[in-house]
């Protein structure tokens, strides 16, 4: 061997070929064979006594009722945030299905919490540790997964026998359903509910008792009303006896006015004057001269003028034209007289003034006593309404809780009887049944087997190949003791190859 060629040697190949490997493969091969012949065994003896059966059951969740809330409004609102299903909401009920004690109830049922080929191991165990054990081998068997972008729950379960794997489901659904009523909605809320409208309605009783009492007593129906009557007559009342004391004033005043002015009225008036002249005295006094004036010129005739006879006549004379004179200017007059008018009707306004007056007086005193009568009266039925208001606000409230607890009495056992008849917000969408093939059919466990003895096998044999120390070939020596390898003796020479094998 030239030096070129231990210099190849010293640089081995990094990737093996195919040839190598055959090599190592062919040089262990008991160790393949024994290695691939166990897994192969396994896996047959997986198919006969070993499959394993999954029953699978999902579940339903939808948006929660929406019941009325326990408050003291008769109309509460509704809780409308359960109406949205959340992601936290199916994370509850995944972790509600993994619960230690539904798991323990289950197990109990289901009979995986019995005495099985291990428990002489455990020989003094009790029931006790005996479920919490089956409850964990339930735990880390059962797989539950929320389906992605649904409201579904899958539930799985793997056992030998599918009668147990489909039974353990069933008593989980049981068990659930069971266990999420109870946490979802409280418990009592009926009987709470139902004792509530018991009292309230003794409390109704007593307040309507003493509200009729109350009104028997003080002979009232509806006070209220009855003070607003009252205090409109009050008003009324206070109205007319201020107009009558206005107008009594105005009477008296009137009646001043009118006595003033009788004092200066008189009683009667002239209503007629007639003057006219006395024809027959001024006819004789006429006369009368014209018989003295014919004398005295008989008497002239005859005597002188200072004659006494003569001076007489002229005196007569005299005297009657005097009388003349005085009747032309002094003539007769006739006056007619009668009762003043405006006397009269001062005098008549007057006395109607006096018995209105008087009318007045009596009734604004009759208008006192009423408007007296009248706010003692609406007092009274002011301190009756406030009583009456209490009471009857009394008898209201007790109405109002009756009906709000006969109402929340009878939404307590609507949702008693739908919790009862399974109604709520989960339903078993698919129910679980028996399998009636494994989980892994038998051609599957077949190419699974092939595959994991093949695999197995091959590791087997590389790894024991790594572990020999012998030298199998002169690129091990040159290799390993950095010596050039002179020669090389075949084991055995193959005359059907024509080649020594190495």
């Amino acid at each position: 061997m030239t030096d070129e060629d231990l210099m190849r040697s010293e640089q081995p190949s990094q990737t093996p070929t195919m040839r190598e490997l055959a090599t190592v493969l062919f040089r262990q091969r008991r160790v393949f064979v024994w290695v691939w012949a166990l897994v192969m065994a396994g896996a047959v003896f997986y198919l006969v006594a070993g499959s394993r059966y999954r029953a699978e059951m999902k579940l339903l969740v939808r948006p929660g009722r929406a019941d009325s809330p326990a408050s003291a409004q008769e109309n509460a609102p509704l809780d409308l945030t359960r109406l949205a299903l959340t992601e936290e909401d199916l994370n509850s009920e995944v972790d509600l299905l993994q619960d230690d004690e539904i798991l323990r109830k289950v197990a109990d049922e289901s009979g995986l919490s019995r005495k099985n080929w291990l428990s002489f191991l455990r020989w003094n165990e009790t029931a006790t540790e005996r479920a919490e054990r089956a409850a964990r081998r339930l735990a880390r068997r059962l797989e539950v997964d929320p389906v992605k972008k649904t409201n579904l729950i899958t539930v799985k379960y793997a056992a030998d026998d599918p009668v147990l794997a489909a039974r353990v489901l069933q008593a989980l659904s049981a068990a659930y359903l069971g266990k999420h009523a109870q946490v979802h909605r409280p418990e009592g809320e009926l009987p709470f509910f139902a004792q509530q409208t018991r009292e309230s309605r003794q409390l109704l009783s007593e307040a309507e008792h003493d509200l009729l009492q109350f009104m028997s007593e003080h002979t009232v129906v509806a006070a209220g009303t009855e003070r607003d009557l009252a205090l409109q007559r009050v008003s009324s009342a206070d109205a007319s006896y201020k107009e009558t004391r206005a107008e009594l004033a105005e009477a008296a005043e009137r009646m001043q006015e009118l006595r003033t002015q009788l004092a200066m009225l008189p009683e009667r008036t002239t209503t007629q004057v007639r003057s006219a002249d006395n024809g027959q005295v001024l006819a004789a006094l006429k006369s009368s001269l014209l018989a003295l004036q014919v004398k005295r010129i008989e008497l002239a005739t005859k005597f002188e003028p200072a004659h006494p006879l003569v001076r007489e006549v002229d005196e007569q004379i005299a005297e009657t034209v005097v009388a003349i004179n005085k009747e032309n200017t002094a003539p007769l007059r006739d006056e007619t007289t009668d009762k003043n008018p405006h006397y009269e009707w001062a005098k008549s306004e007057l006395e109607k003034a006096e018995v209105q007056s008087r009318s007045l007086r009596a009734r604004a005193t009759e208008l006192g006593a009423q408007l007296a009568e009248y706010r003692i009266a609406a007092r009274q039925m002011g301190e009756a309404a406030v009583t009456q208001d209490d009471l009857v606000n009394s008898e209201q409230a007790a109405e109002q809780n009756y009906l709000l607890y006969v109402k929340k009495q009878e939404e307590a056992r609507m949702a008693d009887a739908l919790d009862r008849r399974g109604i709520v917000n989960v339903a078993l969408a698919e129910a679980p049944i028996a399998p009636a093939l494994p989980l892994w059919s038998t051609l599957a466990v077949l190419i699974l087997g092939t595959v994991a003895a093949g695999t197995a096998g091959t590791g087997a044999a590389f790894a024991a190949d790594r572990l020999d120390s012998s030298f199998r070939t002169p690129d091990d020596v040159l290799l390993f003791l950095r010596v050039p390898v002179l020669a090389s003796l075949p084991l055995s020479f193959d005359p059907d190859r024509g080649s020594l094998p190495e």
